[in-house]
């Protein structure tokens, strides 16, 4: 199934139109179609080698199109400056590496070289983005430290530190949580819902497009959800529109029961009874859906004190 393209969305700033991606002669995304809502959290999820990570690399000109385009303000991307796009659409990519023996301060000042001129290399401007940007992700102690030293949850903070320096008002992120610890994954995507929030003045927040793997935290932090399968959109629109049982077996092939999640009142997506080892007298539990939450108890469970009948 894939999902029918979106009417037209003419205040998005992002579009992509039959785009179709490749690399050498293995095609990976065919003929999508999609409009990117500005100001809200945008998710992208779905399987291994479904098309993700390529799309957003698509969306910030990493990758050309082997055909159709992707529009930024109604103009093809190939067609547009290198450096207006830089100061428009900022892109972390999965894996990027830091130049050799560089340190925190300076990666994070390369976020800024989309604004710099040769006449004016360095501005009060720069330093406020600069130290903002480390405070934000709790790195502004590490600025004197070199990069190669760091832990692969510090050197990821300090990559989003750099894309949030670059102050652009489309942000792309592909798995910003990988090496993280469950602590600051919950950080950086609370960070993430921040840069969509509207500003104190009314006005209207970042544009931000994440790809995620667990599809739990992309429904609990996503405005809008997008899923992908064998390089198409299966499915878009809130993660309650999204994220049902059939949605889930159809693109992860996994059974489960779908819960609002306790906190958020979001889709909790919870997989199907794991699977038990056989032993003498007993049988394998079968994998499947989770036994029904209102379940009753067993008939010979007393029941509470304060419910027993008195004499």
């Amino acid at each position: 199934m894939t999902a029918p393209a979106p009417a037209p969305a003419a205040a998005a700033r992002l579009t992509a139109r039959e785009l179709t991606l490749a690399y050498e002669d293995r095609t990976v995304v065919h003929d999508l179609d999609l409009a990117i809502p500005d100001g809200k959290v945008t998710v992208i999820v779905g399987p291994n080698a479904c098309g993700k990570s390529t799309t957003l690399r698509a969306l910030g000109r990493l990758l050309k199109p082997r055909g159709g385009s992707v529009l930024l303000d109604g103009e093809a991307l190939a067609k547009l400056p290198t450096r207006h796009i830089a100061q428009q659409v900022g892109l972390l990519p999965q894996t990027p590496v830091a130049p050799e023996a560089i340190t925190v301060g300076d990666l994070v000042a390369r976020g800024r070289q989309p604004h710099q001129r040769w006449w004016q290399q360095w501005s009060d401007a720069d330093e406020t983005a600069v130290t903002e940007a480390m405070e934000r992700t709790d790195v502004a102690a590490l600025a004197e430290r070199s990069v190669d030293e760091l832990s692969g949850g510090q050197r990821q903070r300090v990559w989003i530190a750099m894309a949030l320096a670059q102050q652009t008002d489309i942000l792309l992120l592909d798995e910003p949580t990988t090496y993280l610890d469950i602590s600051h994954q919950v950080e950086v995507l609370d960070l993430v819902r921040q840069l969509a929030a509207p500003t104190p003045a009314g006005e209207r927040g970042r544009t931000v497009v994440v790809v995620l793997h667990d599809l739990n935290q992309a429904a609990r932090y996503a405005d809008h959800l997008v899923a992908m399968k064998e390089g198409r959109v299966v499915a878009r629109g809130t993660p309650a529109e999204v994220v049902t049982e059939d949605l889930v077996g159809e693109v992860f092939g996994l059974d489960c029961v779908v819960v609002p999640d306790p906190v958020t009142g979001s889709p909790l997506v919870v997989p199907g009874a794991p699977w038990q080892p056989q032993g003498p007298g007993t049988s394998a539990a079968p994998a499947g859906p989770s036994a029904p939450l209102d379940k009753k108890p067993p008939l010979d469970k007393k029941p509470p004190l304060d419910e027993r009948p008195t004499s």
